[in-house]
């Protein structure tokens, strides 16, 4: 088969569904579509009992179309066109998320009593690929946007917040919990009674080196959870990377291996994927993903990874100590692990001519399709 592609094995993607639903007992999963939107994954998700957090129109469609119930939705990005947010209420969706008085005007107008929940900032220290200021809002500011959801015809559900994505530190939940915390007291006080506290995502995988199981994550947010909130809320969360990373390989050819000089220097190993065709979390060497060849086993060297495209960005990994066979040549495959989420959905439309990534599922699931159909 003609390279690239990623290859997908959606029974890995529905496995690590259920081990997260196991390790959060009562607390519904949202799975982020973003991470990968690929039809038969939310199907299987749908049968699995999942929820989903969607952030476009078409994400809602996709949910849907796989047989997603609308009360399982959760239009988590705060930043909606008013004719989307208008479109999500018609198909029955009713849980909005929001970081800004523009943003709640908008709700207010067209999902009117929908429940909304309020993104207040968090740090994304210890997060391989952090979110920036572009999402959420202040406490002090949060504490004013939910009392304005109150008396104008919205349902103030609840806070949420997001540590990053790829999140190292299993304590990186507990000061967001405990402003949330604070901020349920506050409120309760003018009478507004909240009721919901989503934990985001950020929920790790292994990559070149292992993370922490998902259950010492788990246990990590009930013990904050417990610490600050007299009475425990209803809690949701919202993996994207934990679902989907494991279930995918990117296939790839070696197109060039080269030197830039004849001094002993690392070879520069180009393949015939790049950062513009769906490795962007290459970006600043954050995601480093663990690689296979044909030669694995043999004596290696240090290489530069980079892409295919005429462009001096579309380099992967320069300073992060990756090592690859001596006996590596042009037209040799190279696996790429763990690259289920944030791949596909990455790669353009057609930087340079080269074709967005092909999703490519693993002939299993493609049998399995066929004997249920």
């Amino acid at each position: 088969m003609d390279t690239p592609y990623l290859l997908v094995d959606i029974s890995i993607a529905v496995a690590q569904y259920h081990r997260i639903a196991a390790a959060f007992p009562g607390t519904p999963v949202y799975y982020a579509v973003k991470a990968n939107p690929e039809p038969t994954l939310l199907i299987e998700l749908v049968r699995a009992g999942c929820h989903f957090d969607v952030a476009s129109r078409n994400e809602i469609g996709l949910a849907l179309a796989a047989g997603a119930d609308p009360v399982t939705l959760s239009f988590g990005n705060t930043i909606k066109k008013a004719e989307d947010i208008a479109y999500a209420y018609a198909q029955g969706v009713r849980l909005f998320a929001f970081d800004s008085l523009g943003e709640l005007e908008k709700l207010a107008v067209h999902a009117p009593g929908s429940a909304v929940v309020c993104r207040v900032l968090a740090s994304s220290k210890g997060a391989r690929w952090p979110l920036s200021r572009k999402f959420g809002c202040a406490p002090e500011m949060a504490l004013d946007l939910i009392r304005w959801a109150a008396a104008n015809g919205l349902d103030p559900a609840g806070v949420c917040f997001h540590v990053g994505s790829q999140q190292l530190d299993p304590g990186r939940w507990e000061p967001s919990i405990a402003d949330a915390a604070a901020l349920f007291a506050r409120l309760a006080a003018d009478g507004i009674n909240l009721r919901l506290l989503n934990c985001g995502g950020g929920f790790p995988v292994d990559y070149q080196t292992e993370v922490a199981s998902i259950d010492k994550y788990a246990k990590a947010i009930d013990a904050a959870v417990a610490s600050h909130f007299p009475a425990r809320p209803a809690l949701m969360i919202e993996p994207g990377r934990y679902i989907a990373a494991p279930a995918g390989v990117l296939h790839t050819e070696v197109v060039l291996v080269s030197r830039k000089s004849y001094a002993d220097e690392p070879r520069w190993v180009y393949l015939d994927v790049g950062r513009f065709g769906g490795l962007a979390e290459t970006e600043d060497e954050a995601i480093q993903y663990r690689l296979s060849t044909p030669h694995d086993g043999a004596p290696t060297a240090p290489v530069v990874l980079a892409g295919p495209t005429c462009d001096s960005v579309d380099i992967l990994y320069q300073n992060a100590g990756y090592e690859l066979p001596l006996a590596l040549r042009p037209g040799d495959l190279v696996r790429i692990h763990g690259t289920g989420a944030y791949t596909a959905t990455y790669a353009s439309v057609g930087f340079n001519g080269f074709p967005p990534l092909r999703t490519v599922l693993d002939r299993a699931d493609r049998a399995d399709r066929r004997a249920a159909g």
